[in-house]
């Protein structure tokens, strides 16, 4: 295997060229698109360099409360977007949010440290900061999904849930077609991507391994374990946040509120 090519300042400069044609593609074509562009790369690159060199000190020093602060930092920027997009006025979402991507992804990586991996410790930042990212970056999706989903349906369904509720129905009970209909939704992307993985595309993880040089068999293997603990993670997260949202819109009598 060959070593991995090592990308200096002027590779990067070279790289900006792209965005610096797609730009004048956007204006050519009268797109609109050229401040987003703009905007958009100067984050990418402000952010991951920043991410890069916490990540470098965070990797030399090995301490589980340097790593613990940087989950807990992704944990909180994951819920606080996956909120947002479901929804700012839902009473105590913040929480079920937090508390869904919380045990899903904490139930998961325990599960993938503790019996699959076994690193020397189990703080190993090696391991465990770039998979609770590929986790949570996707649990945040699947229950952003979800969650939308099952507020637009309800909020579209008023009539339909009252009906079942007249009827003697409990809240949870007038809405478990929609749920399970938010459910897969949100799992979704997760099924597709695990349909043509490997076939029509080279996800981020097996991509950055193969171009580091690791056997193509270890990669793959690393990425099967890597959409498996996916699958079970945004299943997990989409089944709680759907619960707890769920429970928002009905109070003890079981009458529908919607905010």
């Amino acid at each position: 295997m060959e070593s991995l090519i090592k990308l200096d300042l002027s590779d990067l400069v070279w790289a900006l060229g792209m965005i610096a044609i797609a730009i004048g593609i956007s204006s050519w074509q009268k797109l609109g698109l050229e401040l987003p562009l703009a905007n958009a790369t100067l984050r990418t690159v402000v952010q991951l360099l920043g991410v890069g060199y916490i990540l470098a000190v965070i990797f030399q020093i090995k301490n589980a409360i340097a790593v613990l602060a940087v989950l807990m930092v992704m944990l909180t920027i994951a819920t606080i977007t996956a909120r947002n997009r479901i929804g700012k006025k839902i009473p105590q979402l913040l929480p079920v949010v937090f508390g869904s991507l919380f045990f899903s992804s904490a139930l998961t990586l325990s599960y993938t440290n503790l019996l699959i991996l076994q690193p020397d410790t189990w703080y190993e930042p090696q391991y465990l900061i770039p998979l609770a990212g590929i986790v949570l970056g996707n649990a945040m999706n699947g229950a952003a999904i979800a969650g939308e989903r099952l507020v637009s349906t309800i909020s579209s369904s008023r009539l339909e849930i009252e009906t079942h509720l007249s009827l003697g129905a409990t809240g949870e009970q007038a809405v478990t077609t929609y749920r399970k209909e938010a459910i897969r939704a949100g799992l979704i992307p997760t099924l597709n991507q695990m349909m043509v993985v490997g076939i029509v595309t080279l996800p981020g993880m097996i991509t950055g391994q193969l171009l580091s040089g690791i056997d193509p068999l270890d990669a793959a293997s690393y990425q099967i374990l890597i959409m498996l603990m996916l699958a079970f993670t945004n299943l997990l997260t989409t089944v709680l946040v759907t619960q707890g949202l769920t429970r928002q819109f009905f109070n003890p009598q079981s009458q529908l509120e919607l905010p």
